[in-house]
Formats: structure tokens, sequence, C-alpha cells
């Protein structure tokens, strides 16, 4: 995860700063903020968790089970 690896820098650097402008002083906050970084690059670039197709359309084109037709 080059993203996370990159915040911790700033992090050990002192250089990494909360959403409201304060110097992050604490490791779990700047590790909570890498990770939250991350998963919204992620997002961005449309990577699935899994891969597999989600949303109503998908739901609703499956063949149900136990109805006969």
């Amino acid at each position: 995860m080059p993203g996370v690896e990159k915040t911790m820098g700033e992090f050990k650097a002192g250089k990494l700063k909360s959403g409201s402008g304060r110097k992050v002083t604490d490791r779990g906050q700047a590790l909570a903020i890498a990770l939250a970084k991350d998963n919204s690059t992620r997002k961005m670039a449309g990577g699935g968790v899994c891969g597999r197709p989600t949303g109503q359309g998908y739901r609703s084109a499956r063949p149900r089970k136990g109805i006969m037709s």
C-alpha cells in the first residue's frame, strides 16, 4: 500500500496534519488517516473489493431459486 507508506512517512517527519489542520502526534490517528486516504483513492480508481458485480441490475437479472417456470 504505497499511499499508507507515504502518509506514515509524513507522520514520522512531523508533517502530517489532521482535517482541522493540527499536527498529528498519535500513531493510531496517523494510521487511521493513512487508511482512509488509501481507501478513498481506491474508490476513485474504481477498484472493487473482490470484483463481483453489484447493484440492483445484477440482482434482478439473476434467476431466483425455488421458482418453477
